[in-house]
């Protein structure tokens, strides 16, 4: 056999499929003969939790490399040579600076920009392009889609949300330009299509009418699959079938979703929802973690930001027992009962970071894994919310960068070190250095020398 420096470029391959296409995981067949490794890709996440942290249970014990993991952040410890937890960090535009109440539109606002938002309920909202944004202006050009905004619960009506301030404010964090305020999707069913469907329509209609024409859409592809598997080597065929099971599966989930809140009468405690949502948080946030695990290993995006829940989101967590609202319970004045139901909530949002970080690093991308290859932060632009404090805030970094960040570290910094700094690092990491970036003044230490 002659061994050449030929490879099936990406693109190429896709197109390859005819009019059926399908994005593919990185393959070896991908990757020149005779030549070094390619330099992995690095993808950026963005993780947003609202109203802060009760800090006592967050922050954990010790320095460096030694440190013991809290409480809150116990979820993570499986995954220590690729977490990183920062101390410190601040974004002081999200503080009132003259503009009175409306800390949580401004905590979600200021999260990925950096810049104080201007104080409207209607025509005029101003804000700054995000940090994710800015990103996926770069590796936009190498993906079918530049970027995912994702999240949990349901907008927020137009108008007002946070005294005085418009709703687009607590809606979302990903900014297109200061004027264009980005709009999650909570509809996994959306998503999945956007990903893998051949329309991108929002119309339920639309949709119904493509998925009963082409039911399954690896039906829809399975005669090209089969012919390209035969040309392929064990070991890509391994991983042809690995990645076609993931996406069964997904579909499948999917499905029932959709069936068993079809055959559900009962009514659902917040608006009506789109039927592919699951009625339980954990159920809709584990397989929105899915979905982004699949975008990233498809290269279909490098760029993801997801909200757990919106900005002042006062949402319940029955299956933790928790009833009282989120927000309402950070309101807690150092009542014990609510700061511990507050410290329980803490925890169960990094369990389902925990439950991602699984996916991503038993999902193989390259010479390692996802999880090697990302590089996410986990966190929120509030630090204590019965303080409505915008420093010391919650963060976590949670990934390896390809080799670019070393984990296994608590990385405490001095009070008020932006957190736009950080973001300066992550632009570095994904090949695109900036000098500024909102109030940042300079790069964190103890990231940029690995």
């Amino acid at each position: 056999m002659i061994v050449t420096r030929k490879s099936i470029p990406r693109r190429l391959f896709l197109r390859g499929l005819g009019t059926a296409t399908v994005a593919l995981p990185l393959l070896d067949s991908m990757t020149p003969a005779l030549t070094a490794a390619t330099k992995p890709v690095v993808r950026l996440g963005f993780i947003y939790h609202p109203t802060g942290a009760i800090q006592s249970r967050w922050n954990p014990k010790g320095e460096g490399a030694g440190f013991e993991f809290s409480p809150s952040l116990k979820a993570l410890e499986p995954f220590r040579d690729r977490v990183n937890v920062l101390s410190g960090m601040a974004q002081v535009q999200a503080r009132a600076l003259g503009d009175g109440p409306g800390d949580h539109a401004r905590e979600g606002a200021v999260w990925l920009t950096g810049v104080h938002p201007k104080k409207t309920e209607g025509v005029g909202i101003r804000c700054g392009v995000s940090v994710d944004q800015i990103a996926a202006q770069h590796t936009g050009q190498y993906t079918q889609l530049a970027s995912l905004e994702l999240g949990t619960e349901s907008p927020s009506l137009a108008g007002g949300c946070d005294s005085g301030y418009s709703c687009a404010y607590t809606n979302t964090v990903s900014w297109k330009t200061p004027t264009t305020p980005l709009p999650v999707e909570m509809n996994p069913r959306t998503v999945f299509e956007r990903l893998f469907g051949e329309g991108e329509s929002n119309d339920p209609a639309a949709r119904k009418a493509a998925l009963n024409e082409r039911r399954s859409i690896l039906d829809y592809v399975a005669g090209s699959i089969d012919r390209l598997q035969t040309k392929l080597g064990p070991g890509d065929r391994n991983k042809l079938s690995e990645y076609l099971d993931s996406i069964r599966d997904l579909e499948r989930r999917i499905q029932k979703i959709e069936q068993q809140n079809a055959q559900n009468s009962a009514p659902l405690p917040v608006m009506a929802r789109p039927s592919a949502i699951p009625d339980s948080f954990e159920d809709h946030c584990k397989l929105m973690f899915d979905l982004q695990v699949m975008a990233y290993r498809t290269d279909m995006t490098r760029v993801i930001s997801f909200m757990l829940a919106r900005a002042g989101s006062n949402r319940a967590y029955p299956t933790i027992g928790i009833a009282d609202g989120h927000h309402s319970l950070t309101h807690h004045a150092n009542d014990p009962e609510k700061v511990e139901k507050v410290a329980k909530i803490d925890q169960h949002l990094v369990d389902m970071v925990g439950y991602y970080m699984g996916r991503l690093k038993e999902t193989p991308d390259g010479d390692g894994t996802l999880l090697d290859h990302v590089a996410i932060v986990y966190g929120s632009g509030t630090g204590d919310g019965n303080a409505h404090s915008h420093h010391d805030l919650p963060t976590v970094l949670l990934g390896g960068a390809g080799g670019q960040i070393q984990g296994g570290r608590h990385l405490k910094y001095a009070k008020d070190t932006p957190l736009n700094n950080l973001f300066l690092n992550l632009l570095d990491k994904a090949g695109l250095p900036s000098e500024s970036f909102g109030d940042a003044t300079g790069r964190l230490n103890y990231l940029t020398d690995v």
